[in-house]
């Protein structure tokens, strides 16, 4: 039988990328397996629809594992509410359609205990790149999967050497001048459009880069990937917020700060 190691109130979880080689299926399993949540939220990019029209050879079993975890989450009552992204954007022309007990939205306002409002998206309608330059995004994407590729060697070879992991991709991303100036306008456009409507803050994903920070007085919430950095945004009973890293195996360490 699965041991259940924590419950909360609702789970955010993005960016899985369900057909790629780079997916971290076996980790998410593990930490589905041992979190329950009254809530989940699927906040885009769960199946890759761009890698799997180039190949179908990255789907492997424990893709379908995930897929069937969900699927039995959504059936013994979490609520379970799938927001598409880009990569997965085929799946927006069911928008308000339930599959298997599986809510399909554009987007959710998602409240918590102590009373918060959040704009849940994926993320990609605020993206430059994606909503101007559409085959320079899947430039972009391709470009990564590479990056992640030599990543997995690189992290071989540290193992054997008795290394950490340390992430090729993450690294190069933060210290691009570009990138970083693009995670920081991005933040900034998500942050503006949940101030739009009034609400507190935003719970997005998209960029891979997990974080809680605070945005022109909104707060600003990215739940990270399933690719690299393996994390989710929990949400525990009394409305507290916060990012945890799963490193498999019943280890879960804070990324960052609470809200």
């Amino acid at each position: 039988m699965e041991e259940t190691e924590r419950r909360y109130r609702a789970i955010f979880i993005s960016d899985i990328h369900l057909g790629t080689r780079a997916c971290k299926a076996e980790f998410l399993l593990d930490f589905l397996r041992r979190n329950e949540s009254e809530q989940l939220y699927l906040v885009g990019d769960i199946i890759d629809g761009w890698a799997l029209r180039r190949s179908w050879l990255g789907w492997r079993q424990s893709h379908n594992d995930v897929v069937q975890k969900l699927l039995r989450k959504a059936r013994k009552g979490t609520k379970v509410v799938y927001i598409p992204g880009n990569h997965d954007e085929l799946a927006r022309q069911f928008l308000g359609v339930r599959f298997g007990g599986i809510s399909i939205a554009n987007a959710a306002v998602h409240q918590t205990a102590d009373g918060r409002r959040f704009l849940v998206t994926h993320g990609d309608q605020y993206d430059a790149v994606i909503r101007c330059a559409k085959w320079v995004a899947q430039l972009g994407s391709w470009a990564y999967d590479v990056s992640v590729v030599l990543n997995s060697a690189l992290n071989w070879a540290r193992l054997r050497l008795g290394l950490p992991y340390w992430s090729l991709s993450a690294y190069l991303k933060l210290r691009v001048k570009n990138a970083r100036g693009f995670i920081a306008e991005f933040r900034r456009a998500v942050a503006q459009e949940a101030r739009r409507k009034g609400l507190d803050g935003v719970i997005c994903g998209h960029i891979h880069h997990a974080e809680v920070a605070a945005v022109d007085g909104t707060l600003y919430l990215n739940d990270g990937d399933w690719v690299e950095g393996c994390t989710a945004l929990v949400e525990d009973f009394d409305g507290r917020l916060e990012i945890v890293h799963w490193a498999g195996a019943a280890q879960a360490a804070p990324l960052g700060s609470g809200a």
